[in-house]
């Protein structure tokens, strides 16, 4: 099982779209989305191309190959327009010899870890729109950043898990 992890897309159509395309690119068979999908929030300037309609109309084409975590951004209203679940704080997956924590960071971070992460664990969050991918005590931490809304100095990026390991690419 191959996945294509993107977060903090924010409501913008244009990386709602580039996604999609990177995804079909790199032959994934499901997105892990972490969380931030449509709405931008009131410390963030609106993306350039906010259209969370379009979003919406976008992503529910893949529902079915969609899994997703909540964001500080999400509320029960998105999950009323969205055909795939958007309200869990984390989720777990495991690929080949590795298991990865997923989570959208603004409960779960680098600096407050769940209880149950060990060496050689991986953790995948986004939330400060900052790529990062470096080893602490055994474990690795992994951030896509945001496409939409990138900081300091971040190029769009997402992560790829297959077989157990995991790979940050720019689009």
């Amino acid at each position: 099982m191959k996945f294509f992890v993107v977060s903090d897309i924010h409501g913008d159509s244009y990386w709602a779209k580039r996604a999609i395309e990177a995804f079909r690119e790199e032959g994934a068979d499901r997105i892990v989305l972490l969380g931030d999908i449509l709405y931008h929030g009131p410390r963030n300037d609106l993306p350039e191309h906010y259209a969370p309609k379009e979003v919406i109309e976008i992503l529910n084409e893949y529902a079915d190959r969609i899994l997703a975590v909540r964001g500080n951004c999400e509320a029960e209203v998105d999950q009323m327009v969205l055909k795939f679940p958007v309200m869990a704080d984390y989720m777990y997956l495991v690929s080949g010899e590795s298991t990865f924590f997923i989570t959208h960071g603004h409960l779960y971070s680098p600096e407050k870890l769940p209880p149950v992460l060990t060496p050689g664990s991986v953790f995948i969050s986004g939330h400060t729109h900052v790529t990062r991918d470096y080893v602490k005590d055994g474990i690795r931490f992994m951030n896509p950043g945001s496409p939409s809304i990138p900081k300091e100095g971040s190029r769009p990026s997402y992560i790829i898990i297959e077989d157990g390991k995991a790979e940050l690419k720019e689009y």
